[in-house]
This record gives C-alpha cells, sequence and structure tokens, in this order.
C-alpha cells in the first residue's frame, strides 16, 4: 500500500482511491491531486487494473480525415492552422465527397472502429454543414462510428448531423476552465461546453479531451478532467503539445513520457468506466513508450496521423497492440 505525503494535502492511499474508482464513485479534488504525487509504477499498476475491469482487452484505434485545413479565424495558441500565426500549414477549403468516401472506406478497411471528419474554424457555415451531410449520404454502409469535429455548433446544425447518420459529435474543451483565457481569447470556454450539452441532449456521443503541454499546472489537468466528468463525456482524446515553429508555444518545453503517463492513469482515475485515448503528439512524446500508454489506463488511440503532422500507420499499431497481448 503505498501512502504519499502530500504537502498542504491529508495523505493520500492510492490503493484506497483505486478501490472508490472500481465502485465507480466520484473522487473528490483532493484525492484527485494527490495522486499527482503517488508512486509512478503503483499509479500506473492500479490504472491498468481499472482499464482491464471496464474496458478488458480490447483497444479502440481511430482515424481522421483534415477535411478542411487552414485559414483558421480563431487564436489557440498551440494550433497551426490558426490564421493569426504565419506557419507552413497547408491550407484547402472543404474536400470533396469522393475524397471524403475514399478516406472513410481505407479507414474501415484498416479495422479502425470510429472515423473523424475533421474541419478547421470557429464552426462550419450553412453550407459547409449541407455539403458535409451531403458527403456523408454517399459513403453507404458503414460498420464503424462516424464522428465529426466542426467547431462550436447550434442545435440546428447538430440535428442535420444526426438525421445524416452521424453518431459522434468530437468537440474538445483544450484545457481545464481557468487556464483557456491563455490559450485562446477569440471565443469561449462556455460556447465549447454548450456545443458538448447541445450534442449530448440530442443523443449523439460526445468525445471530448483536452492538451497536455501548453503550459498548464499539473493541477489544472485534473481540473479538466472533473470538468469532463460533470459533462459526463462518452470519450476522453488527450493530446501531448509537439510545438509548431511560428505559433506562440513554438518554444515550450516538451513534457517528460512520464508526466503523460501520469496524465492519463489519473484521467483513468477519474473516469474508470470511460473511453480514454492519446492522440496527438504520441510519437513526438513518447517514442519507445508509446505501448506504456495502456498501461497507464488507455484503451484507444489515433492511428493513421493527424491534422496537421504525421502518425504511425494502422499497421503499426495494430501489431503493437498484439505485441501486447492486447486486442484490436
Amino acid at each position: 500500500m503505498q501512502i504519499v505525503n502530500l504537502t498542504g494535502n491529508a495523505m493520500v492511499d492510492i490503493k484506497k482511491i483505486y478501490l472508490k474508482a472500481l465502485k465507480l464513485k466520484p473522487l473528490t479534488k483532493t484525492e484527485a491531486i494527490g495522486l499527482l504525487n503517488s508512486n509512478f509504477h503503483d499509479l500506473l499498476y492500479y490504472a491498468n487494473k481499472l482499464r482491464q475491469n471496464f474496458k478488458g482487452d480490447k483497444i479502440k484505434l481511430c482515424s481522421i480525415i483534415n477535411a478542411k485545413s487552414g485559414k483558421c479565424s480563431e487564436n489557440c495558441s498551440f494550433c497551426a492552422q490558426s490564421a493569426h500565426y504565419k506557419t507552413s500549414c497547408e491550407t484547402y477549403p472543404l474536400v470533396s465527397a469522393s475524397e471524403l468516401k475514399a478516406a472513410f472506406s481505407t479507414s474501415q478497411k484498416n479495422g479502425t472502429k470510429c472515423f473523424g471528419i475533421v474541419t478547421s474554424g470557429k464552426g462550419p457555415t450553412e453550407n459547409e454543414v449541407e455539403e458535409i451531410c451531403k458527403s456523408i449520404q454517399k459513403i453507404g454502409l458503414r460498420k464503424i462510428d462516424l464522428s465529426c469535429s466542426l467547431g462550436v455548433m447550434e442545435k440546428n446544425a447538430l440535428r442535420k448531423l444526426k438525421n445524416c447518420g452521424v453518431t459522434t459529435i468530437h468537440h474538445n474543451l483544450e484545457t481545464a476552465k481557468s487556464y483557456f483565457k491563455k490559450i485562446c481569447t477569440t471565443h469561449t470556454y462556455t460556447e465549447r461546453v454548450n456545443t458538448i450539452k447541445y450534442a449530448k441532449s440530442l443523443g449523439f456521443k460526445v468525445c471530448s479531451g483536452g492538451i497536455i503541454g501548453i503550459g498548464e499546472k499539473p493541477n489544472q489537468r485534473v481540473e479538466l478532467a472533473m470538468e469532463l466528468k460533470e459533462l459526463n463525456v462518452d470519450s476522453i482524446p488527450i493530446n501531448i503539445l509537439n510545438p509548431v515553429a511560428s505559433t506562440p508555444l513554438e518554444k515550450n518545453k516538451k513534457i517528460s513520457p512520464q508526466d503523460s503517463l501520469r496524465t492519463i492513469a489519473i484521467f483513468r482515475f477519474i473516469m474508470p468506466d470511460k473511453n480514454i485515448s492519446l492522440c496527438g503528439g504520441r510519437e513526438a512524446n513518447l517514442q519507445d513508450l508509446q505501448s506504456w500508454i495502456f498501461y497507464a489506463g488507455a484503451n484507444g488511440t489515433m492511428s493513421g496521423g493527424y491534422l496537421t503532422t504525421a502518425g504511425r500507420s494502422v499497421k503499426q499499431d495494430i501489431k503493437m497492440i498484439k505485441d501486447l497481448g492486447l486486442k484490436n
């Protein structure tokens, strides 16, 4: 039993907190923050047990298409696609229905479980929503989840996506409410929260997480996890900053692999029965420790590339999963 003496906090018993999470009893903020200073290997041990209990050995792979790139009006300080910064990001308008269908077919054949359509910008125009819906209708038979990540949205637009067969809305909170204004000032945290609430009210599954390593404090990662739990989202993607030249965060120092893995584990403790994945920044930040994400409590990852950076192939990730004795 690992007991940790935290400065200014009560003693924290990792096993006791694990048993509480196992019964789906909400952790207190003090307990969650206490895990930040707990023994690393003990933390991963219990996080892995929680994953095994609630998710078994099945690992979920997802993939995306960057369906509209660059020239984004928003000033998120980590983003290569923001028009506020002079990056080398490729820019293009909404892709054609045939391009979208081809990308979906490839994802489905590769064995991923969810395919996401992602567009740059604060939110889609009415015409863009109509075009996306038309493209989706041309996809045909779907054996995997279809997700859209189109930015801030109102109910009418979301309802149109629902009617054409979209099952999941992806919309990250990005970071804790207390830190949000440090990374974006062109829209509000409340707008993001409302999009999630609208999506849930219409019966969508909601995928929402954030990005770590953007200057936030460790306890703000806990704050983000607690906020996501309160919103009762279904899936939580965790991204790690891969600094982009010419953005305000280009000189940010990368967080350590252990720091990244600890974050995954704490999210698992806070939301033991949810889908948790590690997505952007996996290769750049974890390198040889990528397979450890599952022992830290993740039960999914993004494969085949990200919005503006390349990733590993689905074939490589499936091999990694099988080598660990896990299942895709």
